[in-house]
Parts: structure tokens; sequence; C-alpha cells
């Protein structure tokens, strides 16, 4: 099922939602995965990693930075992304959670009566 939020269905997590949906494609992952191993890339530098045109790169760096998930400053005619602070702690708490949900130990529910 696909979540349209737009529409705000989710009253909590909505913001958790339209993090993950912006990470959720492999062209803005590797944007995200060079910021986070580079820290400050220019926008024109994306197209060698990604391997996508620059109006592809611009589109895509729109939809990270309109997810909250990257910053940008404008020095002269070139524009520096970086990946914004409180999303990357955001997004390091929801690992967390699906890293202790995975180790912790399954609840065991109570076997069903048989049926006669």
């Amino acid at each position: 099922m696909l979540v349209n939020i737009q529409v705000g269905r989710y009253s909590q997590g909505v913001e958790d939602v339209k993090i993950l949906q912006a990470l959720a494609e492999p062209t803005r992952l590797a944007i995200v995965q060079q910021l986070a191993s580079d820290g400050e890339v220019c926008a024109c530098d994306f197209t060698d990693c990604c391997g996508v045109s620059q109006p592809t790169v611009s589109h895509h760096l729109k939809v990270l930075r309109e997810a909250g998930v990257v910053t940008c400053e404008r020095r002269g005619t070139w524009i520096y992304y970086r990946l914004d602070p409180k999303t990357a702690a955001r997004i390091a708490k929801l690992g967390h959670l699906l890293t202790a949900g995975a180790t912790r130990e399954p609840k065991r529910v109570a076997g069903k009566p048989a049926l006669a």
C-alpha cells in the first residue's frame, strides 16, 4: 500500500514518512550517502556519484530539501548541500529503533483453544 503524504492521513509519524519516502529512491539514497561521507557537496558534483543528468539531480535535491533531509547554501553561482543535522539524528533514531526491535525476543502469544 502506498501512502499519499499530501493527504496527511496519519497524525503521528508524518515527518518520518516524508523522510523515508524521500530516501526510498536509489538516486536520492546515493546523494545522501555521498553527503554522509563528504559532509558538504556542490550540486554539480552529484552527477558523478549518481550517473544521472544535472536536471535529474536537481529534481532529487528538491525532493530531499522539501522532506527536510538536506539544507543548502548558495556561494556565488554554486549551491552546496549538506545533511540537515536534526533529520540525520531522526534517521539514526529510527535505525536504532529498528535494530533494537530486531534483536528483541519475540512476544509469545498464548495458543488458541482447540476447536471441538
